[in-house]
């Protein structure tokens, strides 16, 4: 979880608030849901103990990564059978509301049963979608439930492996899922409503959050279905393009997110099936290239800097994936890091931020000429999946058990 006439004007469309203070994190990889940060002068140089700790909080089940808006911590996890949207003072930890949700407590999903969808903070909103299916509309200031509704059983989706966890996206007005269903497998619901808007695809869904970008003056949902790429108008949910692109094995996933830059849009994945680069030119999505040896991701979505793309390629099993830099425009490899493990990847203040599977802070040098690295540091203990958030200065990363808020300024 897709045209010969004139060229087109294609850019990236940022469906976030205008007034956004840029120190915020309020999507699935940051204000721009690209994996960069434009803040600077942050202390790279660490001690024998790392960066100081500002504060940790002990924290329930699930492997969704946490949003940052306003002085607003939001953290979306499950204790016992409630899925609880927390939200904390950034600076201190301390509690500023609670909302809880009885969810059905299942056993089968998969490592736990918590939720793994990245809350979206926007317009006063903050919206959840669990692994059961619930999808909630909360105000951000109180905590107050604006409205909810539940997508499994509202449209008859089949159990995943692991449950529901297919991230949304805040286009303008409108919340678009890969929600899976038959002849609705991408449904835009209303931000103020959640009423239903239009459906469109009978695609299943994946573990993907998905992305925007802006088509002949339109913004679109980039969405990295089950079955592959689907291109939609968000005004209208008219699918533009769609590109198959899976694996044959019928137990596998797609789950990073679609990379897009200008007019092209990269989709990588595993299980032999590894990456494609595309193009959008007039009514047509042209091959750029693909194969299965640049950067085959199994669930961390890669981060692009200048012409070079910074990522995990291979499985999470035993620590073997590689951190790997490839080139955009051809997908050359320029090195490889073997046995570095799964991790998430921020780019900022010149360089790239990894926060691994194991739980350690790697910093390094954005450059395709050799892997160097600057400054390491363990701070969780448990496995760390969740994808992190940095705002203000603070990086925010949490493990199955804790939340820890990291000083880098």
């Amino acid at each position: 979880m897709p045209r010969a006439v004139l060229p087109v004007a294609i850019t990236l469309f940022v469906a976030v608030a205008s007034f956004a203070p840029a120190a915020d994190w309020p999507h699935f990889y940051g204000l721009n849901r690209d994996g960069h940060s434009t803040e600077t002068g942050f202390n790279w140089t660490w001690g024998k103990d790392g960066p100081p700790i500002a504060w940790t909080m002990d924290i329930g089940a699930g492997f969704a990564g946490v949003t940052v808006s306003g002085g607003s911590l939001f953290l979306f996890h499950r204790i016992d059978n409630e899925e609880i949207l927390t939200a904390l003072d950034t600076a201190t930890g301390k509690l500023k509301w609670k909302f809880a949700a009885t969810t059905k407590y299942t056993d089968d999903f998969g490592f736990d049963n918590g939720p793994r969808c990245v809350p979206i903070v926007a317009d006063g909103r903050v919206f959840t979608l669990g692994a059961n299916g619930d999808l909630h509309a909360i105000d951000a200031t109180k905590g107050d439930k604006l409205w909810h509704r539940n997508i499994v059983t509202d449209y008859a989706v089949k159990k995943g492996f692991f449950g529901v966890g297919a991230g949304p996206v805040v286009v303008g007005d409108k919340l678009l899922v890969n929600v899976g269903g038959k002849g609705a497998g991408i449904v835009a619901f209303d931000v103020s409503t959640g009423k239903e808007l239009w459906k469109a695809t009978d695609d299943p869904p994946s573990y993907s959050s998905a992305n925007v970008m802006t088509l002949d003056g339109k913004p679109h949902g980039v969405i990295f279905t089950r079955s592959g790429l689907v291109v939609v108008e968000a005004a209208t949910g008219k699918v533009k393009f769609t590109k198959p692109w899976r694996a044959r094995l019928e137990a596998s996933v797609n789950a990073a997110s679609p990379v897009v830059r200008g007019g092209e849009i990269l989709l990588t994945t595993s299980y032999g099936t590894g990456a494609i680069l595309l193009k959008a030119k007039g009514t047509e999505l042209n091959e750029l290239w693909s194969n299965d040896r640049s950067i085959s991701c199994h669930y961390n979505t890669p981060v692009l800097v200048d012409d070079y793309l910074y990522g995990i390629d291979g499985r999470a099993e035993g620590r073997s994936a590689r951190l790997r830099c490839a080139d955009w425009k051809t997908g050359d490899v320029k090195w490889s890091v073997d046995r570095f493990g799964c991790a998430s990847l921020i780019a900022v203040d010149g360089g790239l931020l990894a926060i691994t599977e194991s739980g350690e802070l790697v910093r390094f040098a954005a450059t395709e000429k050799a892997f160097q690295e600057l400054s390491r540091a363990k701070v969780l203990t448990g496995i760390t999946r969740a994808a992190p958030a940095l705002a203000d200065g603070r990086l925010f990363v949490r493990d199955e058990t804790k939340l820890v808020c990291v000083k880098l300024k």
